[in-house]
Formats: C-alpha cells, structure tokens, sequence
C-alpha cells in the first residue's frame, strides 16, 4: 500500500482525494525545489570561500 509521511504522519495515497493529492503534489514540487535551492547555496558558499581564500593570499603578498 503506497503511502507518504509529511510532518511525521504517516497518509495512505490510495484512498486520498483529488484535493488532496494537488495538495500532496504542490508539497512535493516545493520540497525538490527547497533541496535544489538547498545545493545551490552549498556550492556558492562553496565559490564564495574559495574567492575569499585567494583574495587573502593576495592581499597576504601586498
């Protein structure tokens, strides 16, 4: 039996309603969303760090 958790509640899918499955669907596309989102921060921070430690070198050489 196909089921999701949200909030730590545990729904079965199959017997959900229409209304209830868009709204389960939107909580889905903002979760992937949130996790790219998520990875995009993680691999600027990930650029910002790297700029900031060559800036340091070069103004460590001045």
């Amino acid at each position: 039996m196909p089921t999701i958790t949200i909030d730590g509640i545990e729904y079965d899918t199959e017997t959900m309603s229409d209304e209830a499955k868009a709204q389960l669907g939107s909580i889905q596309f903002v979760d992937r969303k949130i996790a790219e989102l998520k990875a995009e921060v993680a691999a600027m921070q990930t650029a910002r760090n790297g700029y900031a430690r060559a800036l340091s070198e070069i103004l460590n050489k001045e």
